[in-house]
């Protein structure tokens, strides 16, 4: 296969070194010699040994007589153009010895390359293409066949060589069937079946086109939607999360009024005059809230000042704390087990004056991320207002950053640790709505024995 790839690259680059040899001059002699089809001394007349002088009042000589303003023939452009053709021809010496030349030797024929090269040269667009269109069509063929041919004689020695080593009998039918195994080139190989083929390809491929980059278009909506429904949950979330923060941070700070029912049981209120007092609608009772270490000592002074024994004594703690009172009794349960002591406090401070300090564990701290006063708490609920989960960016470093004297840790263990104390109050108010439940289940059982 290398050998006649050489061969036909030595014969292009022959054909190519022939052509090189004639050059622009030689070409346009040999045009117009054909175009013209006379002898140019004739056409003229003039001698063929005529000089320069004489070339020129030939030419001026029949211009007059052949010009197309004067000349009625049906020709009289064609004549002119040769004219013309045959005076520039004439006028240049060296063109003139190369007319010369082919006066003696002829024009080249088929047999030079030249000869192909100049028809070549003629023709137009669609002829060349329709040429060349053939020409690779053959070639197509003819190299389709030489490999076929190379494939085969490969195979054949080898598989002879086989054999031989093996000598087996039988062995030539079965290298003929190997050999029949081998695809021959067809002619439906080549351009002018390739190319409908390839076209028919085409057309049909596009609707199939066009479906594949619908499907991926929906999937790139839909993903789309996804995520957009994703970040829209996580800012809900988000949001949730800094309501039930900033609701805990209100009841903090939220002092009860002074109610009627604080005074003393025993004693018994004196007549007064009747004046009508404006009724004051009385806050609502939060239930299921954190419980602060202000709300853990307001609830220790409310249990000193309603000793055990007193009338209604729950009920008037929970409508002072403004909570539940289950919740209450809850929370003085565990208190009692504490001995009434606040976690980390030794002591608990009597005076009423002075709100008790928030003394922490050191666990306590590192799981709530430290002290944080009301100013930082603001900051981070607004931090994290402002930076939902989906944002883009270091979401817990913009936190951190605007949240004064706070670090990206301490914020995101602040905010795990009021997550946790909210899902702790949600199970156990679950669980004290089982009990409940329970417990009336249990009453209206041993009603219905009863009656």
């Amino acid at each position: 296969m290398k050998e006649k790839m050489r061969c036909c690259l030595f014969l292009l680059l022959s054909l190519i070194l022939s052509v090189r040899a004639w050059d622009d001059d030689d070409l346009e002699v040999f045009d117009v010699v054909e175009e013209v089809n006379q002898n140019f001394y004739e056409f003229l007349g003039i001698s063929q040994d005529a000089s320069q002088s004489d070339i020129k009042s030939a030419f001026k000589r029949l211009t007059l007589k052949l010009h197309p303003d004067k000349n009625d023939s049906p020709d009289a452009d064609v004549q002119f153009r040769n004219l013309v053709s045959i005076h520039n021809i004439l006028k240049d010496p060296g063109k003139r010895e190369k007319y010369n030349e082919v006066l003696v030797n002829g024009l080249p024929n088929w047999r030079s390359a030249v000869y192909y090269y100049r028809h070549v040269r003629k023709m137009g667009l669609a002829e060349g293409s329709i040429i060349l269109f053939i020409i690779i069509t053959f070639g197509q063929y003819a190299v389709g066949w030489a490999a076929y041919l190379e494939k085969r004689f490969t195979a054949e020695q080898i598989l002879n060589s086989r054999g031989k080593k093996s000598k087996k009998s039988g062995f030539d039918t079965g290298i003929a069937e190997i050999l029949d195994m081998l695809p021959k080139p067809s002619i439906k190989d080549t351009l002018p079946f390739q190319i409908p083929r390839g076209i028919w390809w085409t057309i049909t491929a596009i609707p199939l086109a066009i479906s594949e980059l619908k499907r991926r278009r929906l999937e790139e909506i839909e993903k789309k939607r996804r995520k957009k429904k994703m970040e829209e949950e996580e800012r809900l979330r988000a949001e949730r999360e800094v309501e039930q923060v900033s609701t805990a941070r209100r009841r903090r700070a939220f002092v009860p009024p002074a109610r009627d029912c604080l005074l003393d049981p025993g004693a018994e209120p004196e007549e007064a005059a009747p004046v009508p007092v404006p009724v004051k609608p009385s806050p609502p009772v939060i239930s299921g809230g954190l419980w602060t270490d202000d709300d853990l000592a307001e609830l220790v002074r409310l249990v000193k000042k309603y000793p055990p024994g007193a009338a209604e004594r729950w009920e008037r703690i929970a409508e002072a704390m403004c909570r539940s009172v289950p919740e209450v009794t809850h929370m003085a349960a565990k208190l009692k087990e504490n001995c009434y002591k606040l976690p980390g406090q030794d002591t608990v401070e009597e005076t009423p004056q002075e709100p008790p300090k928030k003394v922490k564990t050191r666990k306590a701290e590192e799981t709530s991320g430290g002290n944080w006063t009301q100013t930082q708490q603001k900051a981070l609920e607004a931090a994290l207002a402002k930076s939902p989960k989906g944002s883009s960016g270091d979401r817990w470093q913009k936190i951190a950053n605007a949240v004064p004297g706070k670090t990206k840790e301490e914020c995101m263990q602040r905010c795990k640790y009021l997550s946790e104390l909210l899902r702790k109050q949600k199970q156990k108010e679950e669980e004290e709505m089982q009990n409940k439940n329970a417990e009336d289940n249990d009453k209206e059982t041993e009603q219905e024995s009863l009656n």
